[in-house]
């Protein structure tokens, strides 16, 4: 009777054992979204970058814990999965790296949406616009003095040599292309106090109600603010040979700087709205502008990290909906 229970018992561990080894494989992740922040739960309060992704793919979801990242990744049965990796380039990538090296995914074949709130120039864009990235450039490695310091007028920053593959990086024509085929007619929300914060500003751009853009997203440590700044981000993009700055944000570059490492940067979307203007309107300074009286600030938080999901689902359900096509590259877009 011993010799048998022992026998009936390794024949039960033989039954089980493939199960367990079935649920050790990793997730094979088709779309991954990164955002950087929450305000507070990530449903059923003010929702901030991930409520939002998180309420149309992760409800009931179990958390993933990954160490060495600020929070735990969440995957649905699609292998839609998704984490708040925090804010600015050291804390985003960070997490980003633990959570691709992290031997509960596979990110082989994985696309990436990089996904946040971000600032805008009036005179390319405005309160509640969503942009596509073309290119991603990084605003902090190079060389600075003040302006008094060095020639009037002229430019106060130098690139530093060394870095060139560090801070710049061209997304994919085709699936930036595709990107806004997918997203170009999604009806983006609008409110009445970013309508009259608008009207502030004498651009034609950032008069205009809210629409899905393309341009450079522009990447610093540093909150940089004011028309001497946003010129001097337009420079550097015009230095690298980048399309014109339209997006100040704190993270995008680093992030694909982390996945380029291991799978390349041919996957990857930076998909940002904007919640401000990089500059205060023409009768307020910049200090007035970054420190707003109450009542001075602009309208639109809410709408905008709305915009952001409704332009970015689309293409996140199409990747998913057709897999097969999409899992070698980016499938070849007809055209009416």
């Amino acid at each position: 009777m011993l010799n048998f229970a022992r026998y009936a018992f390794i024949l039960a561990l033989g039954a089980v054992a493939p199960q367990a080894v079935s649920a050790a494989e990793p997730v094979k992740v088709k779309v991954f979204i990164g955002t950087m922040f929450e305000i507070g739960e990530n449903t059923g309060d003010r929702a901030g970058e991930y409520q939002h992704w998180f309420e149309k793919y992760w409800q009931g979801a179990q958390l993933i814990a990954v160490p060495g990242a600020l929070r735990g990744v969440h995957c649905n049965d699609d292998s839609v999965c998704g984490s708040v990796l925090g804010m600015g380039k050291v804390n985003s990538s960070a997490s980003m790296q633990a959570i691709l090296l992290n031997p509960h995914f596979d990110f082989s074949e994985a696309y990436y949406v990089l996904s946040g709130v971000a600032g805008t120039p009036p005179s390319r864009g405005t309160i509640a616009d969503v942009s596509w990235a073309t290119w991603l450039v990084d605003y902090d490695l190079g060389h600075r003095w003040a302006p008094e310091e060095g020639i009037a007028d002229a430019p106060v920053f130098i690139p530093r040599k060394g870095y060139e593959a560090y801070r710049l990086f061209e997304m994919n024509p085709a699936l930036v292309s595709a990107a806004v085929d997918l997203s170009n007619d999604v009806e983006l929300q609008d409110s009445e106090s970013a309508q009259a914060y608008r009207m502030r500003y004498p651009d034609a751009a950032a008069q205009a109600a809210p629409s899905v853009k393309t341009g450079t997203h522009m990447t610093g440590d540093t909150f940089f603010h004011g028309p001497g700044l946003s010129n001097e981000a337009q420079y550097i993009a015009n230095l690298y040979g980048a399309d014109d700055y339209l997006i100040t944000e704190m993270e995008a570059a680093a992030l694909a700087l982390v996945i380029n490492r291991t799978h390349g940067t041919e996957r990857i979307l930076s998909l940002r709205g904007a919640v401000n203007f990089d500059q205060g309107h023409p009768n307020e300074t910049t200090q007035q502008h970054l420190d707003p009286a109450p009542g001075e600030t602009a309208g639109g938080f809410a709408e905008t990290v709305t915009n952001i999901t409704l332009v970015g689902a689309p293409v996140v359900d199409a990747i998913v909906a057709d897999w097969d096509n999409w899992r070698t590259g980016v499938p070849a877009r007809t055209h009416n």
